[in-house]
Formats: C-alpha cells, sequence, structure tokens
C-alpha cells in the first residue's frame, strides 16, 4: 500500500546524503511502483562514474527497470530531491513516468518550473504529472550546506 510522499522523499534525501558523503552533488531520487514499493534508487554520481549522465533520476530509473525487467515504467512516481534538468525530465517522459515529486528548484537548470516547462510541451508523447516543492526545506537546506561547504574548503586551501 502507498504511503504519503513525504515517506518516498525522506527516502530520496538519504541518497542524497549519501551522496554528500561521496563528495557528488546531494540530490537523490526512488521509483515507487503502483503498490507503494521502492523499486528503484538512485544518487549523483557522475564524479564517481565519470558519468555526465549518472544524474539521481537516470540512476534510479535505470535501477528500477534492472527489478521490473523493463524499461517502460508506467504507474511509477519518481521523487527526487532537486528539480530535473533537460536530461532527466527526457529521461522520465521515455520512461513513462506518470508522476514526478521534486523538492527544491533549481533555478539554473530547472526544466519543470524554473528555466523551462519541458513535461507540458505538446509534442511529448507521454504526460508527466509534476508536483514541486515536496520538503523544499530539507532538500534546499542539505544542498546549501554541501556548496557552503566545498567554497569554505576551497578558499582554506588557497
Amino acid at each position: 500500500m502507498p504511503r504519503k510522499p513525504e515517506y518516498y522523499m525522506h527516502r530520496a534525501l538519504e541518497l542524497a546524503q549519501e551522496a554528500a558523503r561521496l563528495g557528488e552533488v546531494p540530490v537523490g531520487a526512488v521509483v515507487v511502483d503502483r503498490e507503494g514499493k521502492i523499486i528503484g534508487r538512485g544518487f549523483n554520481a557522475c564524479i564517481s562514474e565519470q558519468d555526465a549522465s549518472a544524474h539521481a533520476e537516470v540512476q534510479a530509473i535505470r535501477a528500477a527497470g534492472k527489478t521490473v525487467g523493463n524499461y517502460r515504467l508506467n504507474g511509477c512516481s519518481l521523487y527526487v530531491t532537486l528539480e530535473p534538468c533537460t536530461q532527466c525530465i527526457g529521461t522520465l517522459i521515455h520512461a513513462r513516468i506518470d508522476k514526478l515529486y521534486y523538492g527544491a528548484k533549481e533555478p539554473r537548470t530547472g526544466a519543470v518550473a524554473s528555466v523551462c516547462n519541458l513535461p507540458a510541451q505538446p509534442w511529448f508523447n507521454h504526460r508527466l504529472e509534476v508536483e514541486g516543492g515536496l520538503l523544499k526545506s530539507a532538500c534546499k537546506k542539505l544542498l546549501d550546506d554541501f556548496f557552503q561547504a566545498r567554497r569554505k574548503n576551497q578558499d582554506t586551501d588557497t
């Protein structure tokens, strides 16, 4: 039975914290099936995997596809701590994710509300329902703290 959306975003936040411990930008994501089971987990791993496409959303969708044995994830939702970029929105649409929940906005590259609204474009053959701002403060604080610590470390290195 599905739980409240906050439960799943807390799981995504735990993954984002793991990314931060590894020196990656702290973004986490989970894919949840119709029954409320987490079938895919991911966090940013661009640095460790030396792969520009290794965003949290992509990692979670890859894991979910392996779990169900199909790249199409009809009926599933994705929870991510940061507003997705264009690459990730494209991946969500091609995977047929039904609903996206995201936490903090991404003012520079956010492709849902901040820079543009890709899911609303009429040329896509799949409609993605979106809900933004879920646990926004906690998601934003994790990112702010991470980048503040990085800036502080850079200042002490010089």
